[in-house]
Formats: C-alpha cells, sequence, structure tokens
C-alpha cells in the first residue's frame, strides 16, 4: 500500500524535485545525493503526507535534506552551476545565440540572489507553484513569502539591468 502511495504522490514529482535541488546544490550529482535521499525521508514519513497536492510536501523534504547536508559539508568550496542548453530548436542561429545569451545572464544572476529569495523565485517563476505551496515547502508563512518573491524579483531585475548596463560600456 505504501509502495503505491509513494508511486502515485512523489513520482511525478521527480524532476522537479532534481531541478530544485539542482538550483540549491549548483551540480548534478549533488542534486541526484539530495533527491535521492530525499525520497528515502519521503517514503520513511509517507503517513505525513496529507491529502492533496504531494509537490510541496516534497520540495519541503528536498530542501530541508539539502540543508542537512550543507550543514555537514560547510567547508565544502560551491560547485559551478548546473549548465542546461533550453534552445529552441525552432529559431534561427542568432536567435538562437540570443536566446542563449538571454538564459545565461538570467541564470547567472539568479545565482548572485541570496538564497532565500532565489528559491522563492525558482518555486513560483520555475516551478510554477502557488504562495501558499510555497510557504509550505520553505517553512515561512505567505506573507513572506509574498516580501521575498517580490525583493528577489526587484533584487533580480537591478541585476539584470547592471548586466545590460556593463555590456553597453564595452
Amino acid at each position: 500500500m505504501s509502495r503505491r502511495r509513494f508511486e502515485e504522490a512523489v513520482m511525478p514529482h521527480l524532476n522537479a524535485a532534481f531541478n530544485y535541488a539542482r538550483w540549491l546544490t549548483r551540480n548534478d550529482a549533488e542534486a541526484e545525493d539530495v533527491v535521492q535521499e530525499a525520497c528515502l525521508r519521503a517514503l520513511r514519513f509517507l503517513s505525513s503526507l496529507r491529502e492533496g497536492d504531494a509537490r510541496p510536501w516534497l520540495f519541503a523534504i528536498v530542501r530541508n535534506t539539502w540543508y542537512s547536508q550543507a550543514s555537514r559539508a560547510a567547508n565544502a568550496a560551491p560547485a559551478a552551476p548546473p549548465v542546461v542548453d533550453p534552445a529552441d530548436d525552432t529559431l534561427d542561429p542568432e536567435q538562437r545565440l540570443l536566446q542563449r545569451d538571454t538564459v545565461a545572464r538570467v541564470r547567472a544572476a539568479l545565482e548572485q540572489l541570496p538564497i532565500e529569495f532565489r528559491e522563492v523565485v525558482l518555486l513560483r517563476e520555475i516551478e510554477g507553484l502557488s504562495y501558499k505551496d510555497i510557504a509550505e515547502a520553505v517553512h515561512v508563512p505567505i506573507g513572506t513569502v509574498m516580501s521575498r518573491l517580490s525583493r528577489g524579483r526587484d533584487r533580480l531585475l537591478e541585476l539584470l539591468e547592471a548586466d545590460v548596463r556593463t555590456e553597453v560600456l564595452r
């Protein structure tokens, strides 16, 4: 019974959990380790899953697993951010190059955000979670999610604008 419930509740969200873990860890191998440990924890604590969407519940477990592992490895140097090429093959070469450049700039700006801003921006803008689900995943009130999201978006915009100004001056 619990295996079936686990497969139905957790398995559909593994890709999203990995993407979230990759942004937290900044490393594919570490993200895999975090998700694997998170899945073991999810299976162990499956009884704590209430009816409804398991996605924020799983994200909370991924986040807690990452924080646990990060605190144990506090002296380790941060790894390079993941490199994924989301280029659209329907674009001509010039458009594809511009798209890659834009994606790289946004990624670099996201990496500069403090973790508490970065994670809410990622969970909202990339994973599409509601404010309520984000609050559940990161264990803060909805008002705090809204505040962090607003401040994170503002800071992201500042970073992107500064990048454009720097590029214009070159």
